[in-house]
């Protein structure tokens, strides 16, 4: 397929540029409330996510009366270019627009969509996604959380971990076993319920994060008796695992934009790295050594480009793309590999917490470099931060949705064909 945009699409980009240009939340607006977890929506944030989803611009490549505006996929692809060159969050609760809704949206039933979906859309809740186990982390067909069925409701007992937000969601999507037969296949007795993170038997107990321990949004949670209704189960009984795998690809598989362009700016910080006095008459940049590395992280995100948009021509015709299925792996390790290469090359002067990061200008890059283009920080993000602080950080992503050593496996197995064990 053609990729290069026509008309359309320069068309589709202008207005929606010049809409984010009279709606866009100012500095000084965020800079009265931060965000304080991933699912701490802030006054502003919430109004400018309902405006947003009143614009048919949260999702815009859902029908109309969940707020989108059918818009194609290139026209996605335009959307998530748009939102990365600026570093703009659509949601400050991802989880709950991209994973929660979205898996409501494709296996929930119209009565759970008006009543979780649009306030969802609206900014009116936020949620928390119960996956990861003390004993299923990135192996989710282990997890032993149980919801016992009653009649009308579930019942159930067990232990998350790693919930992102859960001492701030109203909501939580919460995997759990409802079958228990030794018999049955471990992934084919799951099933998916939302659970008010109000009802009586929940705890939730916060993990502060060695980068930053006054930021909590790592919980365990517990869950004890906890009555939730039969009909908040998503999608068939024990059928969990294929809510799992769904969720709208075409929306999600859009996703590696953000990351491509995280790594863009990540090369680009480099660069401006490479200019600052090594302290003996040159550059930093004059160590062969920084350059090579450069030069290998601005090839590696051009690669990473070029599959993203491959693995986009393949969706769009309707294949299930591996491409998406190595971004993944590929973009968070090139990242952590783009901050220990200015860890190692600043030295000592790389444990200055106040020092500059991948989308950190300090006194000297605004002196060389011109005015930072956005102030991350003031959204609570992880995009700001000292070298030092990002790098610690970049392991999440090597982490999060799936380690790389799975990944590795998933790639083996079902892309190259290899045998197991």
């Amino acid at each position: 397929m053609r990729l290069a945009p026509d008309d359309s699409l320069v068309a589709f980009r202008h207005e929606f540029e010049t809409w984010l240009d009279e709606n866009q939340p100012s500095a000084e607006e965020m800079a009265q409330e931060h965000r304080t977890s991933s699912a701490h929506l802030p006054r502003w944030a919430r109004e400018f996510q309902r405006k947003m989803y009143e614009s048919g611009y949260l999702v815009p490549g859902w029908p109309p009366h969940l707020g989108g505006r059918n818009s194609t996929p290139q026209e996605q692809m335009v959307y998530f270019e748009v939102l990365s060159e600026r570093m703009i969050t659509r949601s400050l609760n991802p989880q709950g627009l991209s994973i929660c809704a979205a898996s409501i949206v494709e296996y929930g039933t119209e009565e759970q969509q008006e009543k979780f979906v649009l306030p969802t859309l609206r900014g009116e809740v936020t949620w928390c996604l119960g996956m990861s186990e003390p004993n299923a982390g990135s192996d989710l067909a282990s997890l032993s959380t149980r919801a016992e069925l009653h009649d009308d409701h579930f019942v159930v007992n067990g232990q998350k971990v790693w919930t992102s937000g859960a001492h701030e969601a109203d909501l939580c999507l919460c995997y759990v076993r409802t079958d228990v037969d030794p018999g049955v296949p471990k992934h084919k007795g799951i099933s998916v319920v939302i659970i008010d993170m109000k009802t009586p038997g929940i705890q939730c107990r916060p993990l502060p994060e060695l980068t930053d321990p006054d930021h909590v949004d790592f919980n365990e949670v517990f869950f004890s008796d906890v009555i939730v209704p039969r009909q908040n189960l998503v999608g068939q009984l024990n059928n969990g695992w294929a809510v799992s795998q769904g969720s709208l690809r075409h929306e999600r598989g859009m996703l590696w934009i953000m990351n491509v362009s995280k790594m863009e700016r990540t090369t680009r910080a480099l660069v401006r790295l490479a200019g600052r006095d090594d302290g003996k008459g040159g550059r930093l940049g004059d160590d062969p050594r920084l350059a090579q590395a450069i030069a290998q992280l601005t090839i590696d995100t051009n690669a990473m480009r070029c599959l993203g948009y491959r693995g986009f021509a393949k969706a769009n015709r309707g294949e299930m793309p591996p491409e998406h299925m190595l971004l993944k792996m590929f973009s968070s390790e090139a990242e952590r590999r783009a901050c220990l290469v200015a860890e190692e090359v600043l030295g000592v002067e790389g444990l200055d917490l106040n020092g500059p990061g991948p989308n950190r200008f300090t006194e000297w890059d605004l002196e060389h470099y011109g005015p930072a283009p956005i102030d991350p920080a003031v959204t609570g993000s992880f995009y700001d931060g000292a070298w030092s602080v990002q790098y610690l950080r970049s392991f999440s992503g090597t982490i999060a949705g799936g380690t790389s050593e799975i990944q590795r496996n998933i790639v083996a197995e079902r892309v190259l064909g290899l045998p197991r064990g």
